[in-house]
């Protein structure tokens, strides 16, 4: 439970105590917009590996290497806490925002750190919103803003299962003309969803995959490309989970 506290009042304090940096941030946007990408990215990186620290979290990083480091993409990964956010933000190269769920529209200042490091926020009930969301990843990309998305579109509360990914997150970058970075997250739900309220020690593990570029697959592909990169998702999961008990072992060692 002190974990959690801890958490708590680190993220409260954070948003208070950093409301005369988002003015700031505002200003410089104004004349230098680069600028307050990299500056909101750095400040929003920093708060993140804090909690990913709080929260005693070891995190093992694989792939990197795949992806591209010369244009945006579209990263894709499985959903199952919200520490999948926060682990994964400092690990992508350049500016990079997500697509998130209306819903975090309510939370003020949150969503002001958001909008700094390009987030959308998509409709999920209102198809002619979503595709307007849709639209604005693609304008991002094109502009060498980089997306991350949960095709599954919330959060699956049921560890080793896969929800269906959803085709249309993936026009992304079919219209944006990026690749799609395959992303596997293993047991981030170790660390808050699996025991609720507790924040305990975990390791996860985030794999990156091969980028792909749709226009190189055939037409039956294009087609099911969510059920496709769903299922490399699905194979490197649990090809990561055969490695999981001896990852589990040196997580107890933390502890």
């Amino acid at each position: 439970m002190i974990r959690f506290i801890l958490v708590v009042i680190f993220v409260l304090s954070f948003l208070i105590l950093s409301i005369p940096i988002l003015l700031v941030e505002w200003l410089v946007g104004k004349k230098n917009p680069v600028l307050r990408d990299r500056s909101s990215k750095a400040v929003i990186g920093w708060a993140f590996r804090c909690i990913t620290f709080i929260s005693g979290t070891k995190l093992i990083v694989r792939g990197q290497e795949h992806i591209p480091g010369d244009n945006a993409a579209l990263f894709v990964g499985n959903h199952r806490s919200y520490f999948d956010i926060v682990l994964s933000y400092s690990l992508f190269p350049g500016i990079t925002g997500y697509i998130a769920k209306k819903e975090m529209l309510r939370y003020p200042l949150l969503r002001d750190w958001m909008r700094n490091i390009h987030c959308l926020f998509l409709d999920r009930d209102n198809i002619k919103e979503g595709l307007k969301t849709i639209l604005k990843g693609v304008e991002e990309v094109k502009s060498g803003v980089s997306m991350c998305i949960f095709p599954e579109g919330t959060r699956n509360k049921v560890n080793d299962t896969f929800l269906p990914f959803r085709e249309g997150s993936f026009k992304i970058a079919e219209k944006g003309g990026v690749p799609v970075v395959p992303m596997t997250i293993v047991n981030s739900a170790g660390i808050f969803e699996d025991h609720l309220p507790l924040i305990r020690r975990a390791t996860v593990i985030i794999e990156f995959g091969e980028p792909i570029y749709i226009n190189d697959l055939d037409k039956g592909l294009k087609k099911s490309l969510g059920a496709h990169v769903s299922g490399i998702i699905a194979e490197n999961y649990f090809k990561i989970k055969e490695e999981l008990p001896e990852v589990r072992s040196a997580g107890a060692a933390l502890r």
